[in-house]
């Protein structure tokens, strides 16, 4: 058990909390009463839905804050899966002249927000031709009132003085868009990032007031601009459009051609054979090790993973023999990039892609499912690949129902590979 979850278990208990919301629909807690136990700043941050503590997925329980130090619990529907990104990608360039923008070195949200505007992406998006960055930063949410969706139906909730983050804010002549930034790619949202801020700003300016969440990784910008139909209330929230806007690589077929011809063919590791569908989280969370090593459960509460999925995506890393899995001094499980990983992210973005491929296709099943692609123009089917798969050595995969999940692994990593191709 995680200490956010022991500290919520003890805080449940001796606030009869279960039984608050049985006759009341929800319960006003306190920072000080948080803090009896642990720091409400560790307690209360919990941007999408697998990192809540397990008495609150269990009971189908969230949290939000009300004032500068008191949070209402109730069985909110408080988060929004994001749809599927677009399978368009718009390229663009960063201008040559800006020399501190490079693809690598883009290390925070703000870093990769002056990139996207440098690129031109964010006037494309916004369709503003003059944009100018305005506010930004921590502060005071006024007060205001909304309905939100509860098990027992609309319930309304009051907010007073709570602080807000808002990641950046630009404003055109038709529009103020308010950005919330991610580095980590995720399947859900906590829609407050974007509604408190919204609520705030839109009685503020006269102009249309545009929720905008930006998740950037391995060079991609995925843009999703929301609406809310109706201001006062939480879950109005609707998809206005979403694009995604990729540095360019220039990597053509003949690039990847001539690494089919020349990777050698390695032996399979002694790890089980990935059950890893993205290509695209699996570098986001080599982007995210980069920065520092991190624990097991660190992966699995900051990462919007599950424990399962915090499995399948740490070893499809080692299987690239990309990450190395060790122990910390307290015995804990520890993530951190392998020298060879050390070495490929501080490569030049293409190069640092090219790299990655590279280690696809020393193992044979993605090597010739590859092959077959531009053989025959297509990528082939579940039942083909299987095949391959079945005579290329696999570790630890004997039935027919586990070669069949694997094999969306395979066909994943293909489709990522070919998505590199530019032109």
């Amino acid at each position: 058990m995680g200490l956010n979850d022991a500290a919520w278990e003890n805080l449940f208990e001796k606030y009869h909390i279960l039984s608050e919301l049985e006759q009341n629909g929800h319960f006003i807690i306190s920072a000080g009463q948080i803090k009896e136990f642990r720091e409400p700043r560790l307690m209360t941050k919990f941007d999408h839905k697998v990192n809540l503590p397990a008495v609150f997925s269990e009971n189908h329980l969230s949290i939000l804050p009300i004032t500068r130090g008191d949070y209402i619990i109730s069985s909110f529907s408080a988060y929004q899966d994001f749809p599927e990104p677009a399978a368009a990608v718009q390229r663009v360039s960063i201008p040559p002249h800006l020399q501190s923008l490079m693809p690598q070195f883009l290390v925070s949200e703000a870093i990769a927000l002056n990139c996207a505007n440098a690129c031109g992406i964010l006037q494309d998006f916004l369709e503003e031709d003059v944009l100018a960055p305005t506010v930004s930063g921590r502060m005071s949410s006024g007060s205001f009132y909304f309905s939100i969706d509860t098990a027992r139906g609309p319930k309304s909730v009051s907010v007073s003085n709570s602080q807000i983050e808002i990641d950046a804010a630009y404003e055109g002549i038709h529009s103020l868009s308010l950005f919330e930034a991610k580095r980590d790619l995720s399947d859900d949202f906590l829609i407050r990032q974007l509604y408190y801020p919204f609520r705030v700003w839109n009685d503020r300016v006269t102009k249309t007031v545009k929720p905008v969440f930006l998740v950037f990784s391995n060079g991609i910008f995925y843009l999703y601009q929301y609406r809310f139909s109706d201001p006062q209330n939480y879950n109005s929230l609707c998809l206005v459009k979403q694009k995604n806007y990729a540095i360019a690589a220039e990597i053509c077929r003949s690039d990847i051609e001539r690494l089919l011809q020349t990777v050698p063919l390695a032996d399979e590791p002694a790890i089980s054979f990935p059950q890893a569908d993205r290509m695209s989280r699996i570098i986001n969370l080599i982007e995210l090790l980069y920065e520092k090593p991190m624990t097991k459960q660190e992966i699995t509460s900051q990462y919007a993973f599950d424990e399962r999925q915090t499995n399948y995506y740490t070893d499809a890393g080692r299987y690239l023999g990309l990450i190395d899995k060790t122990h910390d001094e307290n015995g804990r499980i520890l993530f951190r990039l392998s020298p060879l990983g050390q070495h490929i992210m501080k490569l030049e973005y293409r190069e640092r892609q090219l790299a990655v491929v590279t280690r696809i296709l020393m193992h044979r099943v993605f090597h010739e499912t590859l092959k077959l692609y531009f053989q025959c123009g297509e990528i082939p089917d579940k039942r083909t690949v299987i095949q391959i798969m079945k005579r290329s050595g696999l570790y630890h995969v004997e039935s027919d129902t586990t070669y069949l999940r694997r094999s969306s692994t395979v066909i994943g990593w293909i489709r990522w590979v070919l998505g590199l191709i530019e032109g």
